[in-house]
Protein backbone atom coordinates (compact mmCIF):
# COMPACT_ATOMS: atom_id res chain seq x y z
CA UNK A 1 0.00 0.00 0.00
CA UNK A 2 2.54 2.24 0.97
CA UNK A 3 4.60 1.78 -2.31
CA UNK A 4 1.63 2.24 -4.25
CA UNK A 5 0.85 5.75 -2.05
CA UNK A 6 4.68 6.56 -3.00
CA UNK A 7 4.20 6.05 -6.62
CA UNK A 8 1.16 8.09 -7.02
CA UNK A 9 2.90 11.17 -5.33
CA UNK A 10 5.59 10.74 -7.88
CA UNK A 11 3.55 11.00 -10.83
CA UNK A 12 1.44 13.91 -9.13
CA UNK A 13 5.28 15.78 -8.68
CA UNK A 14 6.03 15.05 -12.18
CA UNK A 15 2.52 16.03 -13.41
CA UNK A 16 1.53 19.09 -11.69
CA UNK A 17 4.12 22.29 -10.89
CA UNK A 18 4.46 22.88 -7.22
CA UNK A 19 3.15 25.85 -5.87
CA UNK A 20 5.37 28.59 -4.08
CA UNK A 21 3.42 27.52 -1.03
CA UNK A 22 4.18 24.36 -1.18
CA UNK A 23 7.63 22.45 -0.79
CA UNK A 24 6.34 18.47 -1.44
CA UNK A 25 3.27 17.04 -2.04
CA UNK A 26 1.23 16.61 0.55
CA UNK A 27 0.36 13.00 2.61
CA UNK A 28 -3.06 11.99 2.10
CA UNK A 29 -6.38 12.14 4.07
CA UNK A 30 -5.13 8.07 5.31
CA UNK A 31 -2.00 9.74 7.61
CA UNK A 32 -3.86 12.60 9.34
CA UNK A 33 -6.57 13.69 11.30
CA UNK A 34 -8.52 17.40 10.70
CA UNK A 35 -9.83 18.36 14.35
CA UNK A 36 -11.36 21.98 13.21
CA UNK A 37 -12.17 23.54 9.82
CA UNK A 38 -11.49 27.57 9.58
CA UNK A 39 -13.58 30.16 7.34
CA UNK A 40 -12.31 32.71 5.98
CA UNK A 41 -10.05 33.31 2.64
CA UNK A 42 -7.59 36.12 1.16
CA UNK A 43 -9.38 39.15 -0.20
CA UNK A 44 -7.06 40.74 -2.39
CA UNK A 45 -7.59 44.82 -3.54
CA UNK A 46 -5.44 46.98 -5.42
CA UNK A 47 -4.43 50.43 -5.03
CA UNK A 48 -2.54 52.45 -7.30
CA UNK A 49 0.70 54.95 -6.20
CA UNK A 50 0.89 58.25 -7.76
CA UNK A 51 -1.35 59.94 -10.71
CA UNK A 52 -2.77 58.06 -13.27
CA UNK A 53 -3.58 60.85 -15.50
CA UNK A 54 -2.18 60.84 -18.89
CA UNK A 55 -1.49 62.46 -21.85
CA UNK A 56 -2.04 61.49 -25.02
CA UNK A 57 1.54 59.79 -26.37
CA UNK A 58 2.70 59.32 -22.96
CA UNK A 59 4.78 56.46 -21.24
CA UNK A 60 4.41 56.19 -17.81
CA UNK A 61 4.70 53.57 -14.95
CA UNK A 62 1.57 52.39 -12.92
CA UNK A 63 2.80 51.43 -9.40
CA UNK A 64 0.27 48.90 -7.90
CA UNK A 65 -0.27 47.64 -4.93
CA UNK A 66 -1.48 44.74 -3.93
CA UNK A 67 -3.12 44.37 -0.56
CA UNK A 68 -5.10 41.56 1.50
CA UNK A 69 -7.74 42.16 3.85
CA UNK A 70 -8.81 38.78 4.34
CA UNK A 71 -10.54 37.81 7.69
CA UNK A 72 -10.69 34.21 9.67
CA UNK A 73 -13.71 34.04 10.54
CA UNK A 74 -13.94 31.15 12.91
CA UNK A 75 -13.21 27.53 13.50
CA UNK A 76 -15.86 24.05 13.50
CA UNK A 77 -14.85 21.08 15.52
CA UNK A 78 -14.43 18.29 13.14
CA UNK A 79 -13.08 15.32 15.26
CA UNK A 80 -13.54 14.86 18.99
CA UNK A 81 -10.21 15.77 21.33
CA UNK A 82 -8.87 12.78 23.64
CA UNK A 83 -6.95 14.64 26.75
CA UNK A 84 -4.95 11.33 27.48
CA UNK A 85 -2.98 10.63 23.82
CA UNK A 86 -1.86 14.37 22.98
CA UNK A 87 -5.00 15.06 21.10
CA UNK A 88 -5.76 18.41 22.88
CA UNK A 89 -1.92 19.58 21.80
CA UNK A 90 -2.59 18.03 18.34
CA UNK A 91 -5.56 20.29 18.07
CA UNK A 92 -3.93 23.48 19.57
CA UNK A 93 -1.14 23.30 17.39
CA UNK A 94 -3.77 22.92 14.51
CA UNK A 95 -5.77 25.96 14.86
CA UNK A 96 -2.22 27.82 14.86
CA UNK A 97 -1.72 26.60 11.36
CA UNK A 98 -5.18 27.17 10.12
CA UNK A 99 -4.24 31.00 10.92
CA UNK A 100 -2.49 31.00 8.02
CA UNK A 101 -5.91 30.37 5.76
CA UNK A 102 -6.43 33.69 4.97
CA UNK A 103 -3.04 34.35 3.59
CA UNK A 104 -2.34 34.17 -0.58
CA UNK A 105 0.54 32.37 -1.65
CA UNK A 106 1.85 32.15 -5.31
CA UNK A 107 0.83 35.50 -6.57
CA UNK A 108 0.89 36.09 -10.37
CA UNK A 109 -0.77 39.06 -11.59
CA UNK A 110 -0.98 40.15 -15.16
CA UNK A 111 -2.55 43.72 -16.60
CA UNK A 112 -4.32 43.70 -19.72
CA UNK A 113 -5.32 46.80 -21.70
CA UNK A 114 -9.49 46.55 -22.76
CA UNK A 115 -8.59 49.57 -25.51
CA UNK A 116 -6.52 49.89 -28.24
CA UNK A 117 -5.56 53.46 -27.02
CA UNK A 118 -3.23 52.28 -24.27
CA UNK A 119 -0.80 49.80 -24.56
CA UNK A 120 0.85 47.48 -21.75
CA UNK A 121 4.36 47.02 -22.51
CA UNK A 122 4.78 42.63 -22.70
CA UNK A 123 8.06 43.02 -20.49
CA UNK A 124 6.44 44.38 -17.35
CA UNK A 125 2.58 42.66 -17.85
CA UNK A 126 3.34 40.07 -15.23
CA UNK A 127 4.52 40.51 -11.78
CA UNK A 128 4.78 38.31 -8.94
CA UNK A 129 4.23 37.59 -5.04
CA UNK A 130 5.75 34.88 -3.01
CA UNK A 131 2.79 35.52 -0.26
CA UNK A 132 0.76 38.43 1.18
CA UNK A 133 -0.65 38.19 4.55
CA UNK A 134 -3.42 39.92 5.80
CA UNK A 135 -2.77 43.44 7.00
CA UNK A 136 1.02 43.06 5.26
CA UNK A 137 1.82 45.30 1.85
CA UNK A 138 4.15 44.13 0.04
CA UNK A 139 8.10 45.92 0.72
CA UNK A 140 7.73 47.02 -3.50
CA UNK A 141 5.12 47.82 -5.36
CA UNK A 142 4.13 46.17 -8.99
CA UNK A 143 5.40 48.14 -11.64
CA UNK A 144 3.77 47.97 -15.42
CA UNK A 145 4.81 50.43 -18.13
CA UNK A 146 1.70 51.36 -20.24
CA UNK A 147 2.06 54.10 -23.44
CA UNK A 148 -1.15 56.02 -24.47
CA UNK A 149 -1.81 56.37 -28.03
CA UNK A 150 -1.64 59.61 -29.54
CA UNK A 151 -4.86 59.16 -30.84
CA UNK A 152 -6.86 58.30 -27.74
CA UNK A 153 -9.90 60.19 -27.04
CA UNK A 154 -9.89 61.67 -23.74
CA UNK A 155 -11.38 60.01 -20.56
CA UNK A 156 -11.00 57.25 -18.26
CA UNK A 157 -10.39 53.55 -19.24
CA UNK A 158 -10.01 50.48 -16.85
CA UNK A 159 -6.97 48.40 -17.23
CA UNK A 160 -7.68 44.71 -15.90
CA UNK A 161 -5.49 43.23 -13.81
CA UNK A 162 -6.50 39.36 -13.17
CA UNK A 163 -4.61 37.85 -10.12
CA UNK A 164 -4.20 34.00 -9.68
CA UNK A 165 -3.17 32.58 -6.39
CA UNK A 166 -3.16 29.38 -4.20
CA UNK A 167 -4.49 29.67 -0.05
CA UNK A 168 -4.26 26.99 2.49
CA UNK A 169 -7.52 24.97 2.15
CA UNK A 170 -7.26 22.54 5.10
CA UNK A 171 -4.85 21.50 7.78
CA UNK A 172 -4.60 18.11 9.51
CA UNK A 173 -2.37 17.03 12.00
CA UNK A 174 -0.39 13.83 11.75
CA UNK A 175 0.50 11.32 14.37
CA UNK A 176 3.86 10.31 13.43
CA UNK A 177 2.50 7.47 10.85
CA UNK A 178 3.88 9.69 7.81
CA UNK A 179 7.57 8.16 8.75
CA UNK A 180 6.61 5.12 6.38
CA UNK A 181 7.11 8.30 3.95
CA UNK A 182 10.24 9.75 4.35
CA UNK A 183 8.56 12.87 6.38
CA UNK A 184 9.35 11.72 10.02
CA UNK A 185 9.39 15.41 11.37
CA UNK A 186 6.25 16.60 9.42
CA UNK A 187 3.67 16.76 12.20
CA UNK A 188 0.81 18.75 9.63
CA UNK A 189 -0.11 18.07 6.23
CA UNK A 190 -2.20 21.33 4.42
CA UNK A 191 -4.06 20.86 1.54
CA UNK A 192 -4.61 24.22 -1.23
CA UNK A 193 -7.34 25.70 -3.51
CA UNK A 194 -6.61 28.04 -6.45
CA UNK A 195 -8.77 31.65 -6.48
CA UNK A 196 -8.92 33.88 -9.62
CA UNK A 197 -9.99 37.85 -9.09
CA UNK A 198 -9.69 40.62 -11.45
CA UNK A 199 -8.59 43.80 -9.96
CA UNK A 200 -9.38 46.95 -11.92
CA UNK A 201 -7.00 50.23 -12.46
CA UNK A 202 -8.29 53.26 -13.72
CA UNK A 203 -6.26 55.43 -15.97
CA UNK A 204 -7.33 58.84 -17.45
CA UNK A 205 -6.31 60.49 -20.57
CA UNK A 206 -6.40 64.09 -20.05
CA UNK A 207 -8.84 66.35 -22.24
CA UNK A 208 -6.60 68.17 -23.93
CA UNK A 209 -6.26 70.86 -27.61
CA UNK A 210 -5.38 68.64 -30.95
CA UNK A 211 -4.02 69.94 -33.92
CA UNK A 212 -4.37 68.68 -37.87
CA UNK A 213 -3.65 69.52 -41.06
CA UNK A 214 -7.05 69.71 -42.77
CA UNK A 215 -6.14 71.58 -45.77
CA UNK A 216 -2.73 73.04 -47.88
CA UNK A 217 -3.78 75.50 -51.03
CA UNK A 218 -0.90 76.66 -53.22
CA UNK A 219 1.76 75.33 -54.80
CA UNK A 220 6.10 76.68 -55.16
CA UNK A 221 7.58 76.75 -58.19
CA UNK A 222 11.34 76.32 -58.32
CA UNK A 223 13.52 79.92 -58.04
CA UNK A 224 10.75 81.64 -57.32
CA UNK A 225 8.30 82.22 -53.83
CA UNK A 226 4.78 81.99 -53.11
CA UNK A 227 1.86 81.84 -50.87
CA UNK A 228 1.42 78.42 -48.86
CA UNK A 229 -1.70 78.89 -47.30
CA UNK A 230 -2.35 76.10 -44.04
CA UNK A 231 -5.50 75.08 -42.28
CA UNK A 232 -5.06 73.45 -38.91
CA UNK A 233 -7.91 72.65 -37.15
CA UNK A 234 -8.62 71.34 -33.35
CA UNK A 235 -9.64 67.80 -32.88
CA UNK A 236 -9.20 68.01 -29.23
CA UNK A 237 -11.55 68.57 -26.35
CA UNK A 238 -10.31 71.79 -24.96
CA UNK A 239 -10.00 74.90 -26.62
CA UNK A 240 -6.65 76.74 -27.40
CA UNK A 241 -6.11 80.19 -26.57
CA UNK A 242 -3.22 82.67 -27.96
CA UNK A 243 -2.33 80.52 -30.62
CA UNK A 244 0.69 80.50 -32.93
CA UNK A 245 1.37 78.20 -35.91
CA UNK A 246 5.09 77.53 -36.77
CA UNK A 247 6.41 76.06 -39.82
CA UNK A 248 10.45 75.33 -39.93
CA UNK A 249 11.64 74.65 -43.48
CA UNK A 250 15.01 73.61 -44.56
CA UNK A 251 17.01 73.79 -47.93
CA UNK A 252 15.88 74.08 -50.71
CA UNK A 253 12.74 75.92 -48.73
CA UNK A 254 13.10 78.94 -47.13
CA UNK A 255 10.78 81.77 -44.95
CA UNK A 256 11.21 85.55 -44.19
CA UNK A 257 7.99 84.82 -41.86
CA UNK A 258 7.77 81.30 -40.16
CA UNK A 259 5.46 82.29 -37.61
CA UNK A 260 1.33 83.09 -37.67
CA UNK A 261 -0.81 84.56 -34.82
CA UNK A 262 -4.18 82.23 -35.16
CA UNK A 263 -6.12 83.52 -32.08
CA UNK A 264 -8.22 80.95 -30.61
CA UNK A 265 -9.27 78.00 -31.92
CA UNK A 266 -12.33 76.06 -30.08
CA UNK A 267 -12.55 72.19 -30.29
CA UNK A 268 -13.79 71.67 -33.88
CA UNK A 269 -13.24 75.04 -35.33
CA UNK A 270 -10.53 75.51 -38.04
CA UNK A 271 -8.17 78.21 -38.74
CA UNK A 272 -5.70 79.04 -41.52
CA UNK A 273 -1.96 80.64 -41.71
CA UNK A 274 -0.42 81.90 -44.78
CA UNK A 275 3.09 81.25 -44.73
CA UNK A 276 5.07 83.17 -47.65
CA UNK A 277 7.85 80.47 -48.56
CA UNK A 278 10.21 80.98 -51.33
CA UNK A 279 12.22 77.85 -53.73
CA UNK A 280 15.75 77.75 -54.76
CA UNK A 281 16.28 77.03 -58.51
CA UNK A 282 17.88 73.87 -57.73
CA UNK A 283 14.99 72.57 -55.95
CA UNK A 284 14.00 69.08 -57.36
CA UNK A 285 10.26 69.24 -58.31
CA UNK A 286 8.35 67.00 -55.57
CA UNK A 287 6.03 66.97 -52.97
CA UNK A 288 7.74 68.59 -49.64
CA UNK A 289 6.85 67.85 -46.19
CA UNK A 290 7.42 70.95 -44.04
CA UNK A 291 7.55 70.49 -39.94
CA UNK A 292 5.19 72.16 -37.92
CA UNK A 293 4.05 72.88 -34.60
CA UNK A 294 1.06 75.47 -32.65
CA UNK A 295 1.89 77.11 -29.55
CA UNK A 296 -1.15 78.05 -27.21
CA UNK A 297 -2.43 78.67 -23.79
CA UNK A 298 -4.43 75.82 -22.24
CA UNK A 299 -7.54 75.91 -19.98
CA UNK A 300 -5.56 76.64 -17.16
CA UNK A 301 -3.47 79.74 -19.36
CA UNK A 302 -0.26 77.15 -19.26
CA UNK A 303 1.90 77.41 -22.28
CA UNK A 304 1.68 74.26 -24.44
CA UNK A 305 3.23 73.17 -27.39
CA UNK A 306 1.12 70.33 -30.18
CA UNK A 307 2.65 67.36 -31.27
CA UNK A 308 5.07 68.09 -34.61
CA UNK A 309 2.42 68.28 -37.71
CA UNK A 310 3.54 67.58 -41.21
CA UNK A 311 2.58 69.85 -44.36
CA UNK A 312 2.81 68.54 -47.46
CA UNK A 313 3.93 71.57 -49.88
CA UNK A 314 3.85 70.80 -53.76
CA UNK A 315 6.77 72.01 -55.52
CA UNK A 316 7.01 72.36 -59.01
CA UNK A 317 10.25 72.22 -61.42
CA UNK A 318 10.40 76.06 -63.37
CA UNK A 319 12.92 74.12 -65.71
CA UNK A 320 10.26 71.70 -66.64
CA UNK A 321 7.93 74.54 -67.53
CA UNK A 322 10.21 76.37 -69.83
CA UNK A 323 11.29 73.14 -72.05
CA UNK A 324 7.54 72.32 -72.25
CA UNK A 325 7.10 76.41 -73.47
CA UNK A 326 10.55 76.44 -75.64
CA UNK A 327 9.04 72.72 -77.34
CA UNK A 328 5.96 74.00 -78.08
CA UNK A 329 7.83 77.44 -79.46
CA UNK A 330 9.87 75.44 -81.71
CA UNK A 331 7.39 73.14 -82.74
CA UNK A 332 5.56 76.52 -84.29
CA UNK A 333 8.68 77.84 -85.67
CA UNK A 334 9.53 74.62 -87.32
CA UNK A 335 6.01 74.65 -88.87
CA UNK A 336 6.22 78.19 -89.84
CA UNK A 337 9.53 77.77 -91.25
CA UNK A 338 8.07 74.53 -93.33
CA UNK A 339 4.89 75.88 -94.75
CA UNK A 340 7.11 79.22 -95.99
CA UNK A 341 9.40 76.82 -97.72
CA UNK A 342 6.83 75.28 -99.55
CA UNK A 343 5.15 78.31 -100.26
CA UNK A 344 8.71 79.41 -101.78
CA UNK A 345 9.61 76.39 -103.74
CA UNK A 346 5.79 76.63 -105.17
CA UNK A 347 6.54 79.83 -106.64
CA UNK A 348 9.92 78.41 -108.02
CA UNK A 349 8.58 75.78 -110.00
CA UNK A 350 5.81 78.17 -111.71
CA UNK A 351 8.61 80.21 -112.92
Amino acid sequence: MVAVLLIAMLFATAAFPVAGAKDFVQPNYEFSTNYYDAYGEPDIYASVLGDTELERGETAQVRVVLSNRGVLHGFKSKTNVDTNNGDHARSLQELEYEALRTTAFGLKAEMFSTTDHIEVDPTTSIQTLDSLYPGVLPDQPMSFTITVSDNAPAGTYMLLLPVNYEFQSQVEMTDGSTVRLGFPELDHTTFYQTRNTTLEIPVTVKPDAKFVVSDVEGELTSGQSGIINVTYTNVGEVEASDAFARIVVMKPLSSDRSVVNLGSIAPGESKTASFDLAAEITAVEKDYGIDSEIKYRDEDGDLQFSDNIIVEVPLRSRDAGISITMLALAGIILVAAYMGYNTIRRKDNNN
